[in-house]
Protein backbone atom coordinates (compact mmCIF):
# COMPACT_ATOMS: atom_id res chain seq x y z
CA UNK A 1 0.00 0.00 0.00
CA UNK A 2 1.88 3.35 -1.09
CA UNK A 3 2.05 6.28 1.22
CA UNK A 4 -0.70 8.34 -0.53
CA UNK A 5 -3.48 5.68 -0.07
CA UNK A 6 -2.22 4.72 3.53
CA UNK A 7 -2.84 8.82 4.49
CA UNK A 8 -6.18 9.31 2.65
CA UNK A 9 -7.39 6.22 4.66
CA UNK A 10 -6.76 7.71 7.69
CA UNK A 11 -7.54 11.33 6.60
CA UNK A 12 -10.96 10.20 6.05
CA UNK A 13 -11.78 8.33 9.23
CA UNK A 14 -14.55 9.99 11.25
CA UNK A 15 -12.19 10.21 14.27
CA UNK A 16 -9.83 12.08 12.21
CA UNK A 17 -12.38 14.45 11.18
CA UNK A 18 -14.15 15.05 14.32
CA UNK A 19 -10.42 16.26 15.85
CA UNK A 20 -9.75 18.83 13.35
CA UNK A 21 -12.94 20.38 13.91
CA UNK A 22 -12.38 19.79 17.57
CA UNK A 23 -9.42 21.51 17.35
CA UNK A 24 -10.04 24.26 15.33
CA UNK A 25 -13.32 25.11 17.47
CA UNK A 26 -11.47 25.07 20.37
CA UNK A 27 -8.70 27.41 19.48
CA UNK A 28 -11.73 29.96 18.10
CA UNK A 29 -13.08 28.93 21.83
CA UNK A 30 -10.23 29.70 23.43
CA UNK A 31 -10.07 33.33 22.04
CA UNK A 32 -13.25 34.18 23.55
CA UNK A 33 -12.34 33.01 26.53
CA UNK A 34 -9.26 34.76 26.68
CA UNK A 35 -11.09 38.15 25.82
CA UNK A 36 -13.65 37.29 28.44
CA UNK A 37 -10.93 36.88 31.39
CA UNK A 38 -8.37 39.59 30.06
CA UNK A 39 -11.28 42.30 29.39
CA UNK A 40 -13.79 41.59 31.56
CA UNK A 41 -12.61 39.16 34.67
CA UNK A 42 -9.32 40.42 35.33
CA UNK A 43 -10.25 44.04 35.88
CA UNK A 44 -13.21 43.54 37.71
CA UNK A 45 -10.56 40.97 40.38
CA UNK A 46 -8.24 43.69 40.08
CA UNK A 47 -10.17 46.56 40.91
CA UNK A 48 -11.18 44.60 43.73
CA UNK A 49 -7.75 44.07 45.23
CA UNK A 50 -6.93 47.78 44.76
CA UNK A 51 -6.46 48.68 41.24
CA UNK A 52 -4.11 46.21 40.35
CA UNK A 53 -3.09 45.21 36.96
CA UNK A 54 -1.94 41.59 36.92
CA UNK A 55 -0.51 41.73 33.80
CA UNK A 56 2.29 43.97 35.24
CA UNK A 57 2.70 42.24 38.51
CA UNK A 58 6.72 40.75 37.51
CA UNK A 59 10.51 40.71 39.71
CA UNK A 60 13.27 41.86 37.93
CA UNK A 61 16.00 39.14 37.85
CA UNK A 62 18.56 41.06 36.36
CA UNK A 63 20.27 44.99 36.02
CA UNK A 64 17.72 47.42 34.52
CA UNK A 65 19.82 49.21 31.83
CA UNK A 66 19.15 52.98 32.02
CA UNK A 67 16.55 54.89 30.43
CA UNK A 68 14.27 51.53 30.15
CA UNK A 69 10.69 52.14 31.51
CA UNK A 70 9.40 50.30 34.19
CA UNK A 71 6.77 48.24 32.50
CA UNK A 72 6.94 44.62 31.71
CA UNK A 73 6.51 45.06 27.94
CA UNK A 74 9.78 47.92 28.28
CA UNK A 75 11.84 45.38 30.31
CA UNK A 76 11.50 42.77 28.05
CA UNK A 77 11.46 44.56 25.13
CA UNK A 78 15.36 45.71 26.43
CA UNK A 79 16.11 41.97 27.01
CA UNK A 80 15.78 42.31 31.00
CA UNK A 81 15.40 38.77 32.35
CA UNK A 82 11.84 38.73 34.54
CA UNK A 83 9.76 36.98 36.86
CA UNK A 84 6.47 37.74 35.04
CA UNK A 85 3.98 36.08 37.91
CA UNK A 86 1.04 38.42 37.02
CA UNK A 87 0.82 36.49 33.45
CA UNK A 88 1.07 33.38 35.06
CA UNK A 89 -2.38 34.17 37.15
CA UNK A 90 -4.05 35.65 34.14
CA UNK A 91 -3.14 32.20 32.29
CA UNK A 92 -4.18 30.23 35.24
CA UNK A 93 -7.39 32.04 35.61
CA UNK A 94 -8.06 31.56 31.68
CA UNK A 95 -7.18 28.00 32.32
CA UNK A 96 -9.68 27.45 35.29
CA UNK A 97 -12.50 29.42 33.34
CA UNK A 98 -12.07 27.02 30.43
CA UNK A 99 -12.11 24.19 32.07
CA UNK A 100 -15.08 25.18 33.93
CA UNK A 101 -16.86 26.04 30.60
CA UNK A 102 -15.72 22.75 29.12
CA UNK A 103 -16.88 20.99 31.95
CA UNK A 104 -20.29 22.11 32.19
CA UNK A 105 -20.69 21.21 28.08
CA UNK A 106 -19.71 17.61 28.58
CA UNK A 107 -22.23 17.28 31.64
CA UNK A 108 -24.74 18.90 29.29
CA UNK A 109 -23.92 16.28 26.46
CA UNK A 110 -23.99 13.49 29.05
CA UNK A 111 -27.12 14.49 29.68
CA UNK A 112 -28.53 14.69 26.58
CA UNK A 113 -27.08 11.15 25.54
CA UNK A 114 -28.54 9.15 28.29
CA UNK A 115 -30.62 6.67 27.18
CA UNK A 116 -34.91 7.08 26.59
CA UNK A 117 -36.80 5.03 29.07
CA UNK A 118 -37.07 1.78 27.32
CA UNK A 119 -39.98 0.99 25.27
CA UNK A 120 -42.92 -1.71 26.12
CA UNK A 121 -42.07 -4.87 25.51
CA UNK A 122 -43.38 -5.91 21.98
CA UNK A 123 -46.12 -9.25 21.39
CA UNK A 124 -44.09 -12.30 21.27
CA UNK A 125 -43.80 -13.65 17.99
CA UNK A 126 -46.38 -15.22 16.52
CA UNK A 127 -46.01 -19.25 17.42
CA UNK A 128 -45.32 -21.34 13.73
CA UNK A 129 -48.67 -23.09 12.18
CA UNK A 130 -47.13 -26.68 13.18
CA UNK A 131 -46.26 -25.85 16.75
CA UNK A 132 -50.28 -24.59 17.33
CA UNK A 133 -51.96 -27.81 15.09
CA UNK A 134 -49.56 -30.10 17.82
CA UNK A 135 -51.02 -28.38 20.45
CA UNK A 136 -54.52 -28.65 19.57
CA UNK A 137 -54.20 -32.63 19.19
CA UNK A 138 -53.06 -32.92 22.55
CA UNK A 139 -55.71 -30.76 23.81
CA UNK A 140 -58.09 -32.89 22.20
CA UNK A 141 -56.52 -36.10 23.62
CA UNK A 142 -56.61 -35.36 26.82
CA UNK A 143 -60.92 -34.87 26.45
Amino acid sequence: MSMMTEFKEFAIKGNVMDLAVGVIIGGAFGKIVDSVVGDLIMPLVGSIFGKLDFSNLFVVLGQIPAGTGATLADLKKAGVPVFAYGNFITVAVNFAILAFIIFMMVKQINRLKKEAPAAAPAEPPATPEDVVLLREIRDSLKK
